[in-house]
């Protein structure tokens, strides 16, 4: 997979993003830089989300933490929303 050259975010994920424990921020700072370099890095976790025809996909800030996104095109992303594993899993339907 290439790398990735530009995030887009949505409202919805900065709002959730600014309300994250400061430590959280911090590791989803490092977890973007490596998201960006290659979205498949073994740490990430990244993973396509049920219903898969939806096309989001999540990786992992810490083990509670996540991110989900969808590719744009092959190296543009948005992000979608951030927060809890359940919290995330729980609104895929965008």
């Amino acid at each position: 997979m290439k790398e990735v050259k530009e995030i887009l975010y949505t409202d919805s994920f900065r709002e959730r993003y600014q309300r994250l424990p400061l430590i959280i921020q911090c590791k989803a700072e490092k977890q973007e830089r490596i998201f960006l370099l290659n979205p498949f890095y073994p740490s990430l976790h990244t993973e396509k989300l049920e219903p898969k025809h939806l096309g989001i996909w999540s990786f992992r800030i810490d083990d509670q933490y996540r991110v989900a996104f969808k590719f744009l095109d092959v190296d543009r992303v948005i992000f979608l929303t951030v927060g809890t594993h359940d919290w995330v899993y729980r609104r895929i339907f965008f």
